[in-house]
């Protein structure tokens, strides 16, 4: 299976081509905190030209579905979109907190949780927890960094994510202390390819996950609730 995989939720503009049989053939990954619009087709571009895989020989595209930046989502959401229609290929989203804590399970010689945490500012996080054989021992959620800290009780455990260290630094002292401290600006493109392949397009989709409304409001309407002129007669 050839997948051409994307992100641009958070401070990365990354994409990479999987062969299942082979491996990552080609990747490409800028950090970025905004410009993901103007870097991301040619960054593609790149990447699919060094892969030496046509669009058309895709079996799908994957990409980072959030939680994350909200105009970062939509760009990578659309590209995906748009070269599935242009290839006729399926389209499937990988969520960033799952894209964050898989490699961890996959790598861990221990079956020990994991806490994947995303910064939401204002003293927020996003977070999951994940048992070490992959079962959700907290759902994916958006909670003051206190209520996250609640983890500990869970034992010993990996924390990764951009911001992991953000939770490591308040980790409550009567609690064990964590395993690793994972800090990263964004998920490994690489895991984000090999989700892609293991999940459907059915059961995944490629649609924003949001975990709250976007700070910025739209601007209200200047006429909404003028007098209205009289209709003509």
């Amino acid at each position: 299976m050839l997948i051409l995989a994307i992100d641009t939720a958070l401070d990365v503009c990354a994409a990479a081509v999987l062969d299942t049989n082979a491996g990552i053939v080609a990747q490409e990954s800028q950090a970025m905190k905004r410009g993901h619009a103007e870097a991301l087709m040619p960054l593609i571009a790149r990447v699919m030209k060094s892969s030496g895989v046509a669009f058309t020989a895709l079996d799908r595209i994957a990409a980072t579905t959030g939680p994350g930046s909200f105009t970062g989502l939509r760009v990578g959401l659309s590209a995906a979109r748009g070269i599935a229609l242009a290839a006729g290929k399926p389209v499937v989203g990988v969520t960033t907190l799952t894209a964050f804590a898989a490699p961890i399970i996959s790598e861990s010689n221990e079956p020990h949780p994991v806490v994947a945490a995303i910064d939401a500012r204002h003293d927020q996080v996003y977070f999951q927890t994940v048992g070490g054989d992959g079962s959700s021992l907290i759902k994916p959620q958006v909670a003051p960094v206190s209520e996250a800290l609640g983890a500990a009780r869970f034992g010993p455990l990996h924390l990764v994510g951009n911001a992991a260290r953000i939770l490591a630094d308040r980790w409550p002292a009567d609690a064990v202390p964590p395993i690793s401290v994972d800090q990263r600006a964004a998920p490994d493109i690489a895991w984000v390819a090999w989700l892609g392949a293991a999940i459907s397009p059915e059961s995944s989709p490629a649609r924003p996950y949001y975990l709250r409304a976007p700070d910025a409001k739209p601007p209200k309407d200047p006429l909404a609730g003028a007098a209205q002129p009289p209709a003509s007669q």
